[in-house]
């Protein structure tokens, strides 16, 4: 049966590896293991142990804290009210902003400034 704390854990690797537009079997390979066990952890399938939490840390670049955010001791996690990184199509507009030179993000983001003020 899975532990919410480690469909929680899942959650977030999925979520950085999708920031950063990582896919299964790149973040696999940086890690030295298969992409189906990549898998199992996102789901929470498989318990992801301390130091392979560290290695996926350093593949995608945060501290293993990243992992936990969101949960509080004495609570079951549950998923974060307007949390953008729970919708795909919010994850695939960030990672395609950041993928733009920064003048171009500045007027991007002036322009859906203006937008939503107009809303």
């Amino acid at each position: 049966m899975k532990h919410s704390v480690d469909v929680h854990v899942g959650k977030r690797i999925r979520h950085r590896r999708w920031m950063i537009g990582m896919t299964q079997q790149q973040l696999a390979d940086k890690v030295g293991i298969k992409f189906q066990q990549i898998q199992k952890y996102e789901t929470g399938m498989n318990r992801v142990s301390a130091s392979r939490l560290w290695d996926i840390a350093r593949a995608v670049d945060v501290p293993v804290s990243f992992f936990f955010e969101g949960l509080h001791e004495g609570e079951m996690p549950t998923s974060v009210e307007g949390d953008i990184l729970a919708d795909k199509e919010a994850l695939q507009l960030v990672r395609a902003y950041y993928a733009m030179p920064e003048a171009q993000r500045r007027q991007i983001f002036e322009l859906a400034r203006v937008l939503s003020d107009a809303a």
